[in-house]
């Protein structure tokens, strides 16, 4: 059996104030069962004291309206877990996005970041690659989908990388937010012509090059330090050279967790 509750009482009943439950009238997210057409005093059935319950958390959580509505309207239970499931999913990421920065700005109050710097050339070797204009608020989604089909075409050729995955970022990249990205992974030389005429991916040689190189470990919230550290070591005993930088991912997303990965960062430069 339900009643039918005034505002005032239907506020005790949620913890929603009326001023709240005003605006949500208004929005359309919770609306009563009744307006007196006289005083405009709205009534609400407890039935809806679940419901009210639900838009509570969801509000202390920060989900948006938009979302919360979608909730309320989903047609099934199955459509409403989903939603649910879904901005769990992206508050859990925030929340490990926070614990790593938190993390990075302890790192901050430590004694400058120390690196050990190695030289070494590269000759040029075939890569499978896919490249792209990158904007880096995008750059995660990207590599994530980039090497997926990178990986995919290998496994599909049955054929192992000839050493770990990579990227390379052009300098308008970083001074840009914008750039040209690829990401490669290597392949022996007698594997070239069976990619030749790879729909998605295609056979690239990079350039021959020499390198300073220092190896990032853990995750990359504070892959900063680490460019800071490498690139000012640069400027200080070499002559950097205004092309991409690589890196090359030696443990990475799929492999390991976050704090055991390991990046070679690679810098061009001059010859000594």
């Amino acid at each position: 059996m339900t009643a039918t509750v005034p505002i005032g009482e239907f506020s005790r009943l949620t913890y929603l104030t009326v001023k709240t439950l005003r605006y949500y009238h208004e929005v359309e997210l919770l609306e009563p069962v009744s307006v007196d057409p006289s005083s405009g005093y709205r009534f609400y059935s407890t039935d809806q004291v679940d419901q009210a319950h639900l838009i509570r958390r969801l509000r202390e959580l920060n989900m948006p309206l938009p979302e919360i509505r979608e909730v309320l309207h989903a047609p099934t239970q199955a459509a409403r877990d989903a939603a649910l499931r879904a901005h769990l999913d992206r508050m859990e990421a925030e929340l490990t996005r926070t614990r790593d920065v938190v993390a990075s700005l302890k790192a901050l109050l430590l004694p400058s970041h120390r690196i050990s710097v190695e030289y070494r050339s590269i000759p040029s070797h075939p890569v499978l690659a896919i490249s792209d204009v990158v904007t880096r608020n995008a750059i995660d989604v990207w590599c994530e989908s980039s090497f997926g089909t990178l990986y995919e075409i290998l496994a599909a050729a049955n054929i192992a990388p000839a050493g770990p995955g990579g990227a390379s970022y052009a300098p308008e990249f970083f001074e840009e937010d914008t750039g040209v990205v690829v990401a490669f992974v290597p392949i022996d030389e007698r594997h070239r012509e069976h990619f030749r005429h790879q729909r998605s991916g295609a056979v690239l040689d990079l350039p021959a090059r020499r390198f300073a190189i220092a190896v990032h470990a853990g995750p990359f919230t504070d892959f900063d330090r680490t460019y800071g550290a490498l690139g000012s070591h640069v400027a200080e005993h070499d002559t950097a050279l205004t092309e991409p930088i690589r890196e090359r991912y030696l443990v990475g997303p799929g492999d390991a967790e976050p704090a055991d990965y390991r990046t070679e960062v690679c810098w061009p430069i001059g010859r000594l």
